[in-house]
């Protein structure tokens, strides 16, 4: 578990070991804590300020308990797989510090989409904690399911993990955790962060053969959007 936060966090529990194939067991249960600890944020800032500045928050805070890497791999693959470019050019394009118009564009409209979904809904614990565990179990799925493109890279470590049996606990969890955050209207909303999700992994597989470490995050932040949208569609 401390890998796994290491690596999906910058909270400096096991820094200094490397992920292993063990490591992506721990992916659901860390999104799950990473979720339910937006949702306090959130639930604790809406009682203070007013909706859309609770919101905005729960978003920064999203940022820093990610260290904005999820959103860096967002951008990177915005500007790798969205332009027409060959494939060993979005791979060169992806692996540049900075970033282009589509990786802005693209980081705008998923930080207003999120931050204007949650200040149309009512604060939820159970709700984030739900979308988070989905979208880390994505990440897992797509880990142990799509070829890695680079020689080398922080994601070689967990390569041939049994993400079978962790794509199944999680996907029971973080649903099971919907539902018990508002019935069927929640339940479906958790559950399209794996339609979100692969198809950020479809596009990846097909322009570049498939994943890198910012398709998983670039996977779980539309993921986690495109569930938030959803829940606060007016059922």
């Amino acid at each position: 578990m401390r890998r796994a936060l290491a690596f999906l966090t910058p909270l400096p529990v096991g820094a200094a070991d490397p992920p292993d194939r063990r490591t992506l067991a721990w992916f659901p249960v860390v999104g799950a804590l990473i979720g339910a600890a937006l949702g306090g944020v959130w639930w604790g800032s809406e009682r203070i300020w007013p909706a859309a500045v609770a919101a905005a928050i729960v978003v920064a805070a999203d940022l820093a308990l990610t260290g904005m890497l999820h959103l860096d791999g967002l951008m990177d693959s915005a500007d790798g797989l969205l332009p027409h470019l060959s494939r060993q050019r979005r791979l060169e394009v992806m692996a540049q510090p900075d970033v282009g118009s589509f990786a802005v564009a693209t980081a705008v409209a998923v930080i207003a989409l999120r931050v204007t979904a949650l200040a149309s809904m009512q604060p939820s614990v159970l709700l984030l904690a739900g979308v988070w565990c989905a979208s880390r179990t994505t990440m897992a799925v797509i880990a142990g399911t799509l070829p890695y493109v680079r020689d080398q890279g922080l994601a070689t470590g967990i390569l041939g993990g049994a993400w079978r049996p962790i794509g199944l606990y999680g996907l029971i969890a973080s649903v099971s955790l919907g539902a018990f955050a508002g019935g069927r209207p929640r339940e479906a909303a958790v559950a399209t962060v794996f339609v979100g999700a692969f198809v950020v992994a479809a596009l990846a597989r097909r322009r570049i053969g498939g994943f890198t470490g910012d398709v998983l995050g670039a996977a779980g932040v539309i993921g986690e959007t495109v569930a938030l949208v959803v829940a606060a569609a007016k059922w």
